[in-house]
């Protein structure tokens, strides 16, 4: 299935002009199954990472499936038919499908394994007032990530492998928004 590109909006939009994307493609082999639709304390992991990001301050949400796809409410799909390839061909394919977004100015990209992650971080990294910004925990990078349109064919040039943008953010320093105190960064690698 192709990405399908999105129509310009007619209603009116929130001024922030900043998208959620939840990178949620993976097959999760250490896992044992894609984790998406993986359900924690009665919620699917996409189906939160999608609430969180919304109540967090993104009035639109753009998920990105591959080994695992489903209907996700509330949210935009974008199906990467080269989820194997690892993170960075996720990240790829959803700046691609923004790029035609006429209301997104930024794009704030979280993972779907994040099940510490609140929309108070959500909050701080989308107020930042910088154009590249990332969370961090207790002075640890980690997701989400906020990454403004300038910087978009910079990252989708670099996101290769499993290393989304880490290899531009290495390069172009972005502002380190505090939220350690007020969500956890730990993936979900096994199953609880």
């Amino acid at each position: 299935m192709a990405p399908s590109t999105p129509a310009p909006r007619a209603d009116p939009v929130s001024p922030s002009g900043v998208v959620g994307v939840v990178l949620a493609a993976g097959e999760g082999a250490r896992f044992g199954g894609p984790k998406a639709p993986f359900v924690l304390d009665g919620e699917r992991l996409v189906d939160r990472a999608v609430r969180v990001l919304r109540e967090g301050g993104c009035d639109r949400v753009l998920v990105v499936l591959g080994a695992w796809l489903g209907d996700v409410p509330g949210a935009d799909v974008v199906v990467n038919d080269g989820w194997a390839e690892g993170m960075g061909s996720s990240l790829r394919a959803a700046l691609e499908h923004l790029g035609a977004d006429t209301y997104a100015d930024a794009a704030l990209v979280t993972l779907v394994d994040l099940p510490g992650l609140t929309t108070e971080a959500v909050r701080r990294v989308v107020g930042s007032g910088s154009d590249l910004a990332v969370a961090t925990y207790d002075g640890v990078r980690g997701h989400p990530v906020l990454i403004g349109r300038a910087h978009w064919a910079g990252v989708a040039a670099s996101a290769r492998g499993d290393r989304g943008a880490r290899d531009y953010l290495a390069a172009h320093p972005p502002s380190e928004v505090e939220v350690g105190d007020a969500a956890d960064g730990a993936d979900l690698d096994v199953r609880p």
